[in-house]
């Protein structure tokens, strides 16, 4: 028996239909208008998710940096009042900002004498501790900026391209139907076009789950430091104010 040579990417149409494409750009672009329009979306929230990605690791790879260098310069024994006049001038990130938060509201109650008094100390203490918790919040509303796009096309990205799936399946009954052939030559272009859009759906879903799950650990323990920090500021200007008594 004389052996042939099979196209991977056709099947044989019956006579009278045309040899069918089934490459990947082959099947989009012989798609329903549906189903085009939610691979071309699919596809731009891919790209969207893997910009905020490369965003968010390299900005979490920065503050981190920053954040052990000042931390260095914060425990070095030096005057607090120099490192605030030094990093004050040009904030560049959360733990900076933080600390310059509490020594503005510590610098501007010693200017207004309110720590003066032993009876304004636990005020003092809970403004800065106010004002600290506050820049944290909002420094940490900015790293976590977009992790919302990442959860929503880890949770819903594959049932949108579902959604085209069934839509271009029933598309292929419907043609089938109409032209009341059931060979696989008819059958297989349909579905297979159909079953694109499933796939860029989980194509989009799956590492923006994976990276979700990741940033958010990160940005957790990074907020944690923050928390930290704040602490351990606090208990230093609470024993400056209690060797003022």
């Amino acid at each position: 028996m004389d052996s042939k040579a099979v196209d991977a990417t056709q099947i044989a149409p019956p006579p009278g239909l045309a040899p069918h494409d089934f490459s990947v750009i082959g099947l989009f672009m012989q798609a329903d208008i549906v189903v085009k329009v939610i691979m071309i979306g699919l596809l731009l929230w891919s790209i969207w998710s893997l910009a905020i990605m490369f965003e968010k690791w390299i900005r979490l790879r920065t503050l981190n940096s920053r954040a052990e260098k000042f931390e260095d310069a914060f425990w070095s024994g030096g005057s607090l009042d120099a490192l605030y006049e030094r990093v004050a001038k040009k904030v560049r990130d959360p733990m900076v900002a933080t600390f310059v938060a509490g020594m503005r509201e510590w610098k501007l109650a010693n200017e207004r004498g309110a720590a003066a008094g032993g009876a304004l100390h636990g005020n003092l203490q809970t403004r800065v501790d106010r004002v600290m918790a506050v820049t944290i919040g909002r420094e940490m509303a900015q790293v976590e900026k977009y992790m919302n796009v990442l959860a929503t096309a880890g949770s819903t990205a594959t049932f949108v391209g579902l959604a085209g799936t069934v839509y271009g399946i029933m598309s292929s009954f419907t043609s089938i139907a109409a032209e009341q052939n059931t060979s696989l030559a008819v059958v297989a272009p349909g579905i297979a076009e159909a079953l694109l859009s499933t796939l860029l759906g989980l194509v989009v879903a799956i590492p923006a789950v994976m990276a979700y799950n990741k940033f958010a650990s990160d940005i957790g323990r990074y907020g944690e430091r923050l928390d930290g920090f704040s602490a351990e500021f606090s208990a230093i200007l609470s024993r400056h104010l209690e060797g003022k008594d």
